[in-house]
């Protein structure tokens, strides 16, 4: 079977020239598939439709309708740059304006009149760094999510542990933590007083989820008494929140914010701004933040929940009362917050739990991936991969040896000097798999059953020896192939490519 197909990377020329444009594409068309553009504006808005196809830009400076650097300013603005690398390609070598390209967010410039071997060098590089800098990116953006994901499913798993004595469905944990955090971002955008941030948000909000873990301790007959509780029955089921209080001064790691959080509000999530709450009748300002927010998110949701001893309110019919100071006072600020968000309460309410966790694991991963914006981690990883392209590079060069690599994402073959001359190819080529010179080289029977030995190796085991007849310095010859395969470090490892040198059996050689 013939080797699957391997994607054909996009590129967008922008230059009025005809002939430079006829003069670029002669240079890439075999390797790369091509978008044309006579000025800027039709290459805005060729990237307006096709951004994410594109994975290199060759932009001249001088166009009209808009130049180059118009194009620049426009992509930056809409954040294309990060993703679309540029390569500027222009006759106008000052250093004015160079130095103004790459301030641009450039990431090469090649003068005119093209060289046709650094046109092509240049492109492979920029498109092969840009191409696994996606790759990393992709792989921290999913562990990232995968540790919210977790997060989430032990919270998930803990509301059923406590609600399970309770008797209900364990949503209750769910829905506290849910409208915890759509008051706190209300109450953010209101002051700064408790400075709040999204850290700090999240922190409270899955702190929120500890807040009944002290009734594990609480007798189930009192927990699930569907009438009133007497005087003694009460002064038993308040005491859950010292009990869940004294939980949590057990816990290792009595640092961490979280640990801070879910001890606050264990204890102090039923007192009251009038100071007649319990256990320590704090009031005002002297119960903490997340307590009160969770104190009023727990009303609300009792209130609009089925309970043994009573049927669920509308959700006005529980502003109404809470308002109305029927459920115990509330700092006068919450309650504006409450009101303000009574619409997005409703409707996260009412979305279904799995996906609202979903969706909240999405959400801190992108905010999380945000707050290293000012790192500049782009250009850090970029700087890394170029060295090692570097040192990599030296040693292929000073080799007298046929060593070879060749990556999947993006397939390109990489020769040494010595292996490029003596096989008779380019030191680097793009789809090697459909590239007339090297399947000239190996029989592509050959080929494909070697191919699939590197795919049939682990990590654990990733070499293979392989032996084929090959086209050497212009005559066939017996080739032996000692080769790595290399393996991403994501679980499951994913195979990306191998790397090996070839020699050349004596007896064959002599014989030929």
């Amino acid at each position: 079977m013939a080797p699957k197909r391997e994607q054909r990377y996009t590129i967008l020329v922008a230059d009025d020239s005809e002939m430079n444009r006829c003069i670029l594409r002669s240079m890439l068309e075999d390797s790369y598939d091509l978008i044309e553009a006579e000025d800027g504006l039709q290459a805005l808005a060729i990237l307006q439709q096709q951004e994410q196809k594109i994975s290199l830009v060759l932009l001249d400076i001088v166009m009209p309708n808009m130049d180059g650097f118009g194009v620049l300013s426009a992509m930056n603005q809409y954040n294309w740059i990060d993703s679309v690398p540029v390569i500027m390609i222009s006759a106008e070598s000052t250093h004015a304006f160079i130095e103004r390209a790459y301030d641009m967010g450039v990431t090469d410039y090649i003068s005119r009149p093209f060289d046709m071997m650094v046109v092509q060098r240049r492109v492979i590089n920029t498109i092969m760094l840009y191409a696994k800098q996606r790759r990393l990116a992709a792989m921290v953006n999913e562990q990232i999510y995968k540790k919210e994901k977790v997060n989430n499913l032990m919270i998930s798993i803990l509301s059923h542990i406590v609600e399970f004595r309770n008797e209900e469905s364990g949503l209750h944990v769910m829905h506290i933590q849910t409208m915890t955090e759509i008051l706190l971002k209300s109450l953010m955008r209101k002051t700064d007083k408790y400075g709040l941030d999204r850290e700090t948000i999240n922190l409270i909000s899955n702190a929120s989820t500890l807040h009944d873990v002290g009734k594990i301790c609480i007798p189930s007959e009192i927990l699930n008494k569907p009438g009133r509780f007497t005087d003694e029955e009460f002064a038993i089921m308040k005491q859950h929140s010292q009990m869940g209080a004294d939980m949590m001064k057990g816990v290792p790691f009595q640092d961490e914010p979280l640990v801070k959080y879910a001890y606050e509000i264990c204890r102090w999530h039923h007192e009251r701004y009038d100071g007649r709450g319990y256990p320590d009748r704090l009031s005002g300002e002297d119960i903490p933040i997340s307590a009160q927010v969770v104190a009023l998110a727990d009303v609300y949701d009792a209130l609009t929940s089925v309970r043994v001893y009573k049927p669920a309110h509308s959700h006005e019919k529980a502003l109404s009362m809470i308002l109305n100071g029927e459920c115990g006072a509330f700092q006068p600020l919450l309650l504006e917050c409450l009101v303000e968000s009574s619409e997005a309460i409703q409707r996260e309410m009412a979305v279904d739990t799995v996906a609202r966790s979903d969706q909240r694991a999405t959400e801190n991963t992108v905010a999380e991936i945000m707050q290293y914006e000012d790192l500049s981690a782009a250009d850090r990883t970029l700087c890394v991969l170029e060295q090692e392209r570097t040192i990599h590079r030296f040693f292929y060069a000073v080799s007298d040896q046929i060593l070879f690599e060749y990556t999947v994402d993006p397939p390109v073959l990489t020769l040494s000097p010595t292996g490029a001359r003596r096989l008779g190819l380019e030191e680097t080529t793009v789809d090697p798999y459909h590239n007339k010179q090297a399947g000239a080289i190996i029989n592509l029977d050959q080929i494909t059953e070697l191919a699939q030995m590197l795919q049939d190796t682990t990590p654990e085991e990733p070499m293979v020896e392989f032996d084929c007849d090959m086209r050497l310095d212009g005559q066939l010859q017996c080739g032996h192939i000692i080769s790595r395969s290399m393996w991403s470090s994501e679980e499951p490892p994913q195979y990306i490519g191998v790397i090996g040198k070839v020699t050349v059996h004596r007896e064959k050689e002599e014989n030929k």
